[in-house]
């Protein structure tokens, strides 16, 4: 790695940081250091769930489905990924939570990266 060019493998990176590539939580030395957006490659085996709704969402999110078959729960919506290239964008505030209903591997892009923001075991947010 230089200064300005990190090359890696998405599926191999991915396994050291809970699936996220770049955002705000790399080290800022390193290029996949941002402020502005994360990435992630996010690998879920079928029956995967995110059980408790994210609530309090402060960032806007694009999900692009690359395999398989996933479906994105939103309020009073349920949206299916099952071609690859589907994806689902939604915006601050929205509530949201997810099954994979087939192995699959989807790209999540959220913007801004905001620092010491996680989703909580009881699907909020929380500040570090």
């Amino acid at each position: 790695m230089t200064d300005s060019v990190y090359v890696g493998n998405a599926g191999s990176d991915a396994a050291l940081d809970r699936g996220w590539l770049l955002g705000h939580f790399k080290d800022a030395a390193d290029p996949r250091h941002s402020e502005a957006v994360e990435i992630k490659w996010g690998v879920h085996p079928k029956g995967d769930e995110r059980a408790l709704w994210v609530t309090g969402e402060e960032r806007t999110a694009l999900l692009v489905l690359i395999s398989g078959r996933f479906r994105v729960e939103l309020p009073g919506r349920s949206v299916l990924l099952e071609r690859q290239g589907d994806y689902v964008v939604w915006g601050r505030g929205v509530d949201h939570s997810w099954f994979a209903e087939e192995e699959s591997v989807v790209l999540t892009v959220r913007w801004p990266s905001v620092p010491g923001y996680k989703a909580t075991e009881e699907g909020g947010p929380a500040k570090a």
